[in-house]
């Protein structure tokens, strides 16, 4: 057994963001509802379609970018382990 600190041993919602944080990126799809939400300072109008986001752990987006294979390349170039979310 190990004595391995659980971020989920006190409180399974407290740190969950936590989990990943520096190491995990996840890709996911962004309607254009969500774009305006997700990059508010972002000139948007005329963007090609569909896009593409790269999300930190915790949700906060980090690239927006017109491919699937943008964001993941973006995710190796930083250290940051891709996964996708559907």
């Amino acid at each position: 057994m190990t004595n391995a600190p659980s971020v989920l041993a006190d409180d399974p919602y407290e740190n969950f963001e936590e989990l990943g944080a520096g190491e995990l990126a996840y890709v996911r799809r962004v309607s254009p509802k969500d774009l305006k939400n997700m990059f508010p300072d972002a000139e948007l109008q005329g963007a090609d379609l569909p896009a593409w986001a790269l999300l930190a752990a915790d949700g906060t987006p980090l690239v927006l970018t017109d491919t699937r294979n943008a964001a993941i390349a973006n995710a190796i170039e930083n250290d940051l382990e891709a996964l996708s979310v559907h």
